[in-house]
């Protein structure tokens, strides 16, 4: 299976009508937060796939079309936030949303402990898949990354100290994250934590999950 995963910047060579031609055997898109809806929905009905994505922390209120109409989500894609899906009856996939919390009650921003309940919603999905399937969970979707894996100095851009926590229990085999840009071709992108590598996808990148 080929994923294209997209995150914080949109593409011009991923934004045009031949897309499918450049990529023409993708099989799902993921969608790692703050990019415009009408980018996504750009890439879910030109590339003819279905999509899974998570929030940002810029993703915030209603987004508008050139003609004014409102945008609420990506059409033909599903939020996956604090829920897990079995994908194709293949794939068991998870979401977190936003980044850490640099201003007082803003949406889609967390501090650790507040991270920490949005992944206790998981937990009996979790437990359950691995009842179910031998296993917990395959790839992790987040905005932001772990502490200290792909992170910056800023609060706005510190990782977060409880997805270790997650992936030394539930071991997916990737956690895919944005939010984090890249500027230099030196800069590193795969980090491998437990049992789990952790790939910045800023702003596209292209996985063969086997």
């Amino acid at each position: 299976m080929k994923i294209l995963a997209v995150s914080d910047r949109v593409m011009d060579r991923l934004y045009q009508a031949d897309v499918k031609q450049q990529f023409p055997d993708i099989d799902l898109l993921i969608g790692c937060g703050d990019l415009p809806y009408y980018y996504l929905d750009f890439l879910v009905s030109a590339m003819d796939v279905p999509m899974v994505y998570v929030l940002g922390n810029h993703d915030q209120g209603p987004q508008y079309t050139a003609d004014g109409g409102i945008i609420k989500g990506v059409r033909g894609g599903q939020n996956i936030h604090a829920r897990t899906i079995h994908y194709e009856n293949k794939l068991l996939i998870a979401g977190l949303e936003g980044s850490m919390r640099y201003r007082s009650q803003a949406p889609l921003m967390y501090t650790d402990t507040e991270m920490r309940q949005q992944i206790a919603r998981l937990v009996p999905r979790l437990l359950l898949n691995r009842q179910r399937y031998g296993r917990y969970l395959d790839i992790l979707v987040t905005h932001s990354p772990p502490l200290g894996v792909h992170d910056r100095s800023d609060i706005a851009h510190t990782g977060f100290k409880s997805f270790h926590t997650f992936l030394k229990l539930f071991k997916p085999r990737y956690l895919l994250h944005g939010h984090i840009h890249i500027y230099r071709q030196n800069e590193t992108r795969i980090t491998q934590v437990e049992e789990t590598s952790v790939i910045n996808v800023y702003p596209y990148r292209i996985l063969d999950f086997d």
